[in-house]
């Protein structure tokens, strides 16, 4: 039991440490008593029992009839078909929980707390630095979600493929309400086959000399990546939000030009 192989049991299986060691230990031998398993694991024999039973409850064991009392193992292929079950299940009951909450006085409350706090804030201030692919993305749906007239992308191949992936349907929605959507991406083998995707829901081009990241909404609610996405990794991907008609405005205008030049 090396402390790397350990750690990444207890993350997978989402595990404490004497339960996978317990498990690791079990797994060994198929068939033990609880002293068995806590000299072979080095849990203390006073938690081995509570351990045991949490495993059993999880489905990772089965108690053996008879005495005395002995643990059978369960494969480790039927143990993750019971995990991945139990997970889906739980994320399926986070998520109906919170979809009631919108239609709660608890969501009114926290809704009243933010229209407050919002009112106290100068509009040419709002603005805020994000961390991390995940949480650009969550931004730019959120910002696309609030579009009423205009989308304007600028990405590179890869950001294309990444976009088409995670917003086609939020964009695909756009269409359909009416907002013009325009993208500029290099145009590749890979990213010309991805643009067949968003036919009838966007305009794409390439525009040489434009080397940018960014979506702008509305010509007034913008994010920008600070880092080139060929030389960073998910996690460390930055992107800065602004929203202030001005700086946008001028941002459209730069695009405007570039984008009929390019006819």
């Amino acid at each position: 039991m090396n402390d790397t192989f350990l750690k990444r049991i207890r993350s997978s299986f989402d595990l404490n440490e004497y339960e996978a060691k317990i498990w690791m230990a079990l797994l060994s031998k198929g068939v033990a008593t609880a002293g068995e398993l806590a000299e072979i694991s080095n849990v203390p024999r006073s938690r081995s029992y509570d351990v045991l039973e949490s495993l059993e409850k999880r489905g990772f064991i089965l108690m053996k009839l008879g005495k005395p009392i002995k643990y059978l193992a369960v494969s480790p292929e039927e143990v993750i078909s019971r995990v991945k079950k139990t997970v889906l299940q739980d994320a399926s009951q986070k998520a109906l929980v919170i979809d009631t909450l919108k239609d709660s006085e608890f969501f009114d409350d926290l809704d009243l707390l933010f229209k407050n706090g919002v009112d106290h804030v100068d509009p040419t201030t709002i603005s805020g630095s994000l961390r991390g692919r995940r949480n650009i993305y969550d931004q730019i749906e959120t910002m696309l979600k609030s579009a009423k007239k205009s989308v304007v992308i600028s990405t590179t191949e890869k950001g294309l493929i990444r976009k088409v992936d995670s917003l086609k349907y939020v964009l695909k929605r756009l269409a359909a309400n009416g907002v013009k959507i325009r993208i500029v991406a290099p145009m590749t083998g890979e990213s010309e086959s991805i643009a067949k995707d968003l036919k009838g829901i966007a305009t794409i081009k390439e525009l040489k000399g434009m080397n940018s990241r960014f979506v702008l909404v509305d010509e007034e609610n913008l994010i920008f990546m600070l880092t080139d996405d060929e030389k960073i990794v998910d996690k460390n991907d930055i992107g800065v939000w602004v929203n202030t008609p001005f700086f946008a405005s001028s941002l459209s205008s730069l695009f405007e030009n570039a984008w009929n030049k390019s006819r």
